[in-house]
C-alpha cells in the first residue's frame, strides 16, 4: 500500500475520531452544565428557605406563635435537607438551637430576643455562603463549557478542513506539524504555558502557532495575575465594610470616594443614590459634618452630632493609606518607595461610653464630697483622744489611735484625689495662671513635707541653677505635683538618706526633679505609671496610695502646657520631673 493512500486511510480515521471525540466532549459539557444547573438550583432554594425563615421573624413577634413556629419549622427542615455547601451545615445547625430557644415555653424574653437576633446572623451566613457559590460555581461552570465548546469546535472544524484538504493533496505536509501541534495541546494540559510552536513554513500551521503561542502567553498570564482571587477578595471586603457598625468612608488619592457603608450615609445625612466614584468636594460644600470630618489630619478627634433629636457622641479615627512603590532604576536596582493611596475615615459612636464616663465622674464626686465629713469628724475625735485631758491612754490604746490617724489621713488624701480628679474630668478645674518664682514653688512644697522629712531622717537637699527664669503657672497646682512627687520620695525611701530637689532651665523649659535612693521602678511599669488607678506593685513594705496622685499631676501639668516623665533603674531609684514652658519678659 502506497504511503499516499496509508495516509489517506489514516486521516480518514483520525478524522473519525476527532469528530467521536467532539461529540463526546460536546455531550459531557452539556452533562456538566446540566449538574451545575441543579447545583445553582440547591443553592437559590437553600436562599428561599432563608428568606422565608427570615419573613416568619419580621411579620411575629416574640414569643412566636403556634403557625409561625411551624412555618419557620418547615422551612428549616427543608434547609436542612438541602445543605450542599461548606460551612452551611455549621450555620444550619446552630439555626437549629436557636429554633429550639425559641420553641420553649419556659424561654425568657432576653433570651427568646439573643435566640432571635443569632437566628438572623445564622441566616445571613447560609445566605452568604450560598450567594458566594451561585457565583463562583456560575461562573466556573459557563466559563469551562463555554471556552471547551468554542475551543472544541474551532479545533474541530479546523482539523475538518485541514485532514480533508491535506489527505487529498499534501498527505505529507501534515504529519509532521500535526505531532508538534498535539505534542503542544498536551503540554498545555499539563499546565505548561511556556510551550511554543515555531514553524518556519509561511502557511496555516504558522497561523496556527501564532494562535497557539498567543494563548499560551494569555493562559501564563491569567495564571500569574490570579484575577478570579482578586476579585473575590473585593467582594468579601466591601461586604464585610457594609456589615460594620461603625460609620466608614474610604477616599482616594484624588479625593474621590472609594467606599462608604450605610451607617456613614445615615450619619451624614446623604441620600444620593450613586456616592461612589463622585468627588468629596460636591458633599463638603452643604454638608459641615462631611467637612469636618475631612479636614481631620490623623489621630482621634471627638464629634457631638444631634441624631434623632438627641445628642450623640462620636471618636472619628483616619489613617492614610500607604502602599510600597517599585520604581526600577537604570542600573538594575530597585528601590522601594511608598506613595498615598488616600484616607479611611472611621467614626465610632461612643455616646454610651460618655454616659458611663459622666456617671462614674459624678459617682465619685458625690461620694468623695460626702466622705470628707465624717472622716474630718474622725479626725477632730483622735484629737480629743489624745489629750490627756480627757484621759491617759495606755500604750496599746496609743498605739491602735496612731494607726487610725494614719488610716484615716490615708483617706482623707484619697477623697481629696477624687475630687481633685472629678474636676479634671468634668472640666470644673480652675488655674490661677500667676508669674512665679521657681524657688518659691520649691519651698513652698518642701514646708509641706519637712516635718515628715525629718521623722525619718531624709535630707531634703535643693539644687537650683542661677538665673532661673520665671514661670507662668498656677502656684497652688504646681506645688501640690511636686509635694506629690516628694511624698512618694520620702515614702520609698529609706531612712537617713538623701533627696535632691533640682531646678534647672533648658530650651526655653524650666524643669523641677526630684530623685531619691530608693529601690527604683521596673522599665515595665514606667509607662503605666502616669495612668489613673495604677499601682506598682509593693513587698508589703509600704502602704499604696489609691494610683490617683500622678494621674491627677499629669493632668495638672499638662494643662499649664507642661510636660511629665520619669527615669528609673532598679537599684538606682527613681527621678520624676515635669517641665513648664518659660515665662517671656516683656521690654517696655
Amino acid at each position: 500500500m502506497k504511503i499516499k493512500n496509508k495516509l489517506r486511510l489514516g486521516f480518514g480515521f483520525l478524522f473519525v475520531v476527532v469528530m467521536f471525540f467532539g461529540a463526546v466532549s460536546i455531550f459531557y459539557i452539556h452533562q456538566i452544565s446540566d449538574s451545575a444547573k441543579v447545583i445553582l438550583k440547591n443553592n437559590y432554594e437553600s436562599l428561599s428557605f432563608a428568606r422565608e425563615m427570615r419573613t416568619v421573624l419580621d411579620e411575629n413577634k416574640l414569643p412566636l406563635n403556634g403557625d409561625a413556629k411551624s412555618q419557620f419549622g418547615k422551612q428549616l427542615q427543608m434547609q436542612e435537607a438541602n445543605i450542599t455547601e461548606v460551612g452551611e451545615k455549621e450555620a444550619t445547625l446552630e439555626l437549629e438551637k436557636d429554633y429550639d430557644i425559641l420553641q420553649l415555653p419556659s424561654a425568657t424574653p432576653a433570651q427568646q430576643y439573643q435566640a432571635q437576633y443569632d437566628a438572623r446572623a445564622q441566616l445571613r451566613k447560609i445566605e452568604k455562603v450560598n450567594m458566594l457559590a451561585i457565583v463562583h460555581k456560575n461562573e466556573r461552570a459557563q466559563a469551562s463549557v463555554k471556552e471547551a465548546t468554542l475551543f472544541l469546535g474551532f479545533v474541530g472544524s479546523f482539523t475538518f478542513l485541514v485532514l480533508f484538504s491535506f489527505s487529498v493533496n499534501f498527505p505529507g505536509f501534515i504529519a509532521n506539524p500535526l505531532r508538534e501541534l498535539i505534542d503542544g495541546i498536551r503540554e498545555i494540559s499539563q499546565k505548561n504555558y511556556n510551550q511554543h510552536l515555531n514553524f518556519k513554513k509561511n502557511d496555516e500551521f504558522a497561523e496556527v502557532a501564532l494562535a497557539f503561542n498567543d494563548m499560551a502567553d494569555r493562559l501564563n498570564e491569567w495564571e500569574n495575575t490570579n484575577l478570579a482571587k482578586v476579585l473575590s477578595e473585593k467582594q468579601r471586603i466591601e461586604t464585610i465594610i457594609e456589615q460594620m457598625q461603625d460609620a466608614i468612608i474610604g477616599l482616594n488619592e484624588k479625593q474621590e470616594i472609594l467606599f462608604i457603608n450605610t451607617v456613614a450615609e445615615n450619619i451624614l445625612n446623604i441620600s444620593e443614590q450613586k456616592i461612589v466614584g463622585q468627588s468629596a468636594e460636591k458633599f463638603t460644600g452643604s454638608n459641615d459634618l462631611f467637612k469636618s470630618i475631612l479636614a481631620s489630619n490623623g489621630g482621634i478627634k471627638s464629634f457631638k452630632i444631634a441624631l434623632a433629636g438627641k445628642e450623640a457622641y462620636f471618636q472619628l479615627e483616619s489613617r492614610e493609606i500607604v502602599i510600597p512603590n517599585l520604581n526600577p532604576q537604570k542600573s538594575d536596582i530597585i528601590t522601594v518607595a511608598s506613595k498615598s493611596a488616600g484616607k479611611v475615615y472611621i467614626l465610632r459612636n461612643i455616646t454610651e461610653f460618655k454616659e458611663r464616663d459622666e456617671a462614674k465622674t459624678n459617682f465619685i464626686a458625690t461620694i468623695s464630697h460626702e466622705l470628707k465629713t465624717p472622716i474630718s469628724s474622725i479626725k477632730m475625735s483622735l484629737k480629743l483622744l489624745n489629750d490627756e485631758r480627757v484621759g491617759v491612754a495606755n500604750p496599746q490604746q496609743l498605739e491602735l489611735l496612731e494607726h487610725i490617724k494614719d488610716d484615716s489621713d490615708r483617706l482623707l488624701k484619697i477623697t481629696s484625689e477624687l475630687l481633685d480628679l472629678s474636676q479634671v474630668e468634668t472640666g470644673n478645674i480652675q488655674l490661677n495662671f500667676v508669674v512665679s518664682d521657681p524657688v518659691e514653688i520649691v519651698d513652698y512644697a518642701l514646708n509641706s513635707v519637712k516635718f515628715n522629712a525629718e521623722q525619718k531622717g531624709i535630707k531634703l537637699q535643693v539644687i537650683a541653677h542661677p538665673n532661673l527664669s520665671k514661670v507662668h503657672a498656677d502656684m497652688e497646682k504646681t506645688a501640690w505635683v511636686l509635694v506629690n512627687f516628694l511624698s512618694n520620695a520620702l515614702r520609698y525611701s529609706p531612712e537617713k538618706s538623701k533627696v535632691v530637689i533640682q531646678v534647672s532651665e533648658k530650651n526655653k523649659q524650666v524643669i523641677f526633679s526630684v530623685k531619691d535612693v530608693g529601690k527604683g521602678i521596673d522599665e515595665q511599669y514606667q509607662k503605666r505609671l502616669f495612668e489613673r488607678y495604677f499601682q506598682v506593685p509593693t513587698d508589703g513594705q509600704n502602704k499604696s496610695g489609691s494610683g490617683l496622685g500622678l494621674a491627677i499631676s499629669k493632668d495638672f501639668i499638662e494643662a499649664q502646657q507642661g510636660k511629665i516623665w520619669v527615669e528609673s533603674a532598679i537599684g538606682e531609684g527613681s527621678m520624676f520631673c515635669f517641665s513648664l514652658p518659660a515665662h517671656k519678659m516683656e521690654i517696655a
